[in-house]
């Protein structure tokens, strides 16, 4: 059954856009971890820092107890703040400086020994590693040689379909990928653009552990608070999830 991770960087987003001490997202990780059945709570630590800064992954490395899952790109720099400060998960992820948010999945396919050095630094710091990338055939083939445990299917194409048909192929692309994935005996997680309005269908697909989700539940908080949002956005997956089968 899929559990969510809440992604906590847009909270970091509001607080960076006046270089101010609040919202704290530390805060905001300690009131999600405090719902019943959020997993983990998931920040990309960019390279130009833009929203979470390093002392918000410092601090929630020592109070976080549930799953801290680091997305980063695979680069020196941030291989090396991952290696020093050992979160649960490293998730590594594309990085364009100009994007507003992650445009795409990562190249592993078109980058293999690169994505794979960095996979094994992680994992020889202690680490779950994942890979964000597109649901296509050649990236998890890809995925699955570097030796990650996991991928992160990126949902944008479903989450940003025009219509319910183009949303509907989606969908059976998600599906495809990730019965692919689990067949390649890796870890399936999903996340990007998932909201409360397209969550279910997603959620709905079985093999799926984790659910990375954060700037909707950002955007409602801002009229329902942060608790009762992160706890609406739990019920609806825990709906919308298939039901466990019986122990006999």
């Amino acid at each position: 059954m899929a559990k969510l991770c809440v992604n906590i960087d847009h909270v970091a987003t509001v607080r960076q856009a006046r270089r101010a001490i609040e919202p704290d997202p530390v805060y905001a990780a300690v009131i999600a971890e405090l719902c019943p059945g959020v997993a983990g709570i998931t920040l990309h630590v960019r390279e130009d820092r833009r929203h979470v800064q390093d002392r918000d992954l410092l601090t929630l490395r020592q109070l976080i107890k549930i799953k801290l899952n680091l997305e980063l790109a695979p680069v020196a720099a941030m291989l090396e703040l991952a290696e020093a400060t050992r979160p649960t998960q490293g998730t590594l992820v594309p990085e364009r400086r100009q994007e507003v948010t992650t445009e795409g999945g990562l190249d592993v396919a078109g980058q293999e020994a690169l994505i794979r050095n960095a996979v094994a630094r992680l994992q020889a710091a202690g680490l779950l590693v994942s890979l964000f990338i597109d649901p296509r055939s050649e990236q998890i083939k890809a995925a699955r040689q570097t030796g990650a445990e996991a991928v992160e299917l990126n949902t944008a194409a479903y989450a940003e379909s025009a219509t319910a048909e183009e949303q509907r192929r989606s969908r059976d692309l998600l599906a495809e990928a990730l019965q692919m994935a689990n067949r390649e005996g890796l870890i399936v997680h999903a996340g990007h653009g998932l909201t409360y309005r397209n969550v279910s269908a997603v959620a709905a697909l079985p093999g799926i552990e984790e659910l990375n989700i954060g700037h909707s539940i950002v955007a409602r908080s801002i009229f329902v608070g942060f608790e009762r949002a992160v706890t609406e956005m739990v019920q609806l997956i825990e709906r919308a999830c298939p039901a466990e089968p019986a122990i006999a």
